[in-house]
């Protein structure tokens, strides 16, 4: 079992405070307004992974390979999320 895990419950922000990597990995996905300055301390207070791939159009799974990848397993209020 990984023991780096992203949480989808916590905003973008929290995810990003915890693990800087993951910047890096949602930028590559298309979240390209996440580098921008300030946009961690606004919209990423609220906005979560799902969120922000439902507004942009990216598919959820895209993500998961992506993390998945990187050795991360993605949870959803501390349960596993397949």
């Amino acid at each position: 079992m990984s023991e780096k895990k992203i949480d989808l419950t916590k905003t973008v922000y929290e995810l990003c405070s915890e693990n800087p990597a993951v910047v890096d990995i949602l930028a590559e996905l298309g979240f390209t307004d996440i580098t921008k300055p300030g946009m961690l301390q606004t919209a990423g207070r609220f906005m979560t992974i799902p969120k922000g791939a439902s507004l942009r159009r990216i598919d959820i799974s895209l993500i998961r390979q992506a993390f998945a990848e990187r050795g991360y397993e993605l949870v959803e209020g501390g349960n596993e999320h397949e």
